[in-house]
């Protein structure tokens, strides 16, 4: 069994306590690794080097422009690196290997270029007040921010949020999901590597409520980036504001993918079936989970999205022909099983899927033992239905017929989130129109889950505060305003 370590002060050591938490291979329901089973000591240590590293110049005395280099210098590491980080990656959380090596791991290596061409654009400005008087302002580090990563995607978002931090002039504390660790800890060589400063990028492994907890009450963090459920994003809300902390919260989302009649449906069901079902088993915060169709086309739609559904080939994540793994881990498998029950309780037809490893995969086949739910669509006529409320985080799609665009715009609002949402037509004042009506951070039309770093990303209503986690003004996000007044005159 492998063994992870936490890397604080440039070091890697265990958890203080010396206790630790298995980690699972979701593909197989094996214990592959151990990491350290961190608690609100081996935090407040991490605190402590991360602050020193802030404190010392080391990192924030540098110029924008050298820590452009530095960054860049980081990002061909990351590049480089992709084959082995992505067989951690994919072994931890099941994300099958021909998205996680050939597209996340580069994607994030542009992500942080990008970012390092913004540090060193980053700008205030002058303010005409009056005649003997010069005002200007200017954008500060926050000193020391934590990052709480998810599960479904550890190592992109971790590359994303610390190279944000970093070009910002910050110093970093990171608490991985406890179920998806390994390749976080794993990314931290090449810190080691690269010569960064020791202590100004921290990870501490660990249950979310130990350690998760202890960042969140943590006096000595001036601000949280947390990505993961609604639910857990209102717990820090609760915990920071003890110390009045600023946040940036991604969080959950039911979103809509709208198919008016006029739409190319064979793009359609390629793109719907993407937003929700590939390649992650449905385990995304964008995913659209909610198709709404024309009635005029529903029936036949359905059945050209089951069959597509039906041929996605569900398996072993290190393969580089699955196009489907397995659920993350456990407790999210057991999750989504409890919404396939509640489906069927609450009336909805089951056009396609439905079924778990149980039946999908033979006796003897060593992913006997994993996490797996293949595609499945679900015909409703309620919007109302728990699964057509809730976030289920798994290859669960519900379908719902709708008969005029205002109604379609209705639904599609009708939940607590406000994530995301897309649309699918030829028309485009229709695309117009209904785009301006979604209440939705982002809306994509005439394709799904459409990624890139230079366009903001965040959520409306339950989805999330409101901070843009991309885009231009991204490292704003992670300092502090100053305006300074000088009287000259």
């Amino acid at each position: 069994m492998q063994e992870f370590l936490n890397y604080i002060g440039g070091e890697r050591c265990p958890a203080r306590s010396g206790a630790w938490l298995e980690t699972v291979d979701p593909s197989t329901g094996q214990a592959w690794a151990r990491i350290p089973a961190s608690g609100a000591e081996d935090v407040d240590v991490a605190v402590q080097a991360a602050q020193r590293a802030f404190d010392s110049g080391a990192w924030t005395g540098l110029s924008s422009a050298e820590r452009a280099a530095k960054l860049r210098a980081w990002a061909d590491a990351v590049e480089a690196s992709a084959e082995w980080l992505s067989e951690v990656e994919t072994r931890d959380n099941g994300r099958p290997l021909r998205e996680t090596r050939f597209a996340q791991i580069p994607g994030a290596a542009m992500q942080i270029r990008y970012l390092a061409g913004l540090a060193e654009n980053l700008q205030g400005s002058t303010v005409d007040i009056r005649p003997g008087a010069f005002a200007y302002t200017r954008w500060e580090p926050v000193g020391v921010t934590a990052l709480i990563i998810p599960w479904n995607g550890p190592l992109p978002v971790f590359f994303a949020k610390v190279a944000a931090s970093l070009a910002a002039g910050n110093a970093i504390v990171v608490k991985p999901a406890q179920q998806a660790t390994a390749s976080i800890l794993e990314a931290t060589r090449l810190f080691d590597e690269l010569g960064f400063p020791p202590g100004l990028v921290n990870v501490v492994s660990g249950r979310g409520s130990e350690v998760g907890d202890a960042i969140a009450g943590h006096p000595g963090i001036g601000k949280i980036s947390f990505t993961g459920s609604t639910a857990t994003g209102r717990s820090i809300m609760q915990r920071a504001t003890v110390n009045i902390k600023n946040l940036l919260l991604e969080l959950g989302g039911k979103s809509p993918n709208i198919v008016f009649a006029d739409a190319d449906l064979d793009a359609a069901v390629t793109g719907v079936s993407a937003g929700i079902f590939t390649p992650n088993a449905g385990q995304a915060c964008v995913a659209g989970s909610r198709v709404l169709v024309d009635a005029s086309i529903y029936d036949e739609f359905l059945e050209r999205l089951a069959a597509h559904a039906a041929s996605i080939e569900v398996g072993d994540p290190m393969d580089l022909s699955t196009g489907m793994g397995p659920i993350a881990n456990e407790a999210q498998y057991e999750t989504v099983r409890s919404y396939l029950r509640l489906g069927r309780e609450e009336g909805a037809r089951l056009v396609t899927g439905g079924h778990t490893t149980e039946e999908l995969i033979k006796d003897g086949s060593p992913l006997r033992g994993g996490f797996y739910v293949d595609p499945t669509l679900f015909a409703v006529d309620d919007n109302r239905l728990r699964i057509s409320q809730e976030e289920i985080f798994g290859p669960v799609a519900v379908a719902l017929p709708f008969n005029s665009e205002e109604q379609a715009i209705e639904l599609a609002n009708d939940t607590p989130f406000g994530l995301a949402a897309g649309l699918w037509t030829k028309d485009l004042r229709r695309a117009h129109r209904v785009t301006d009506r979604l209440r939705a951070g982002n809306v994509w039309v005439n394709t799904y889950k459409a990624m890139h770093w230079a366009l903001p990303f965040g959520g409306h209503k339950q989805s999330g505060n409101g901070g843009t986690a991309n885009g231009s003004t991204a490292l704003h996000e992670w300092m502090d305003p100053k305006a300074v007044w000088m009287n000259v005159g």
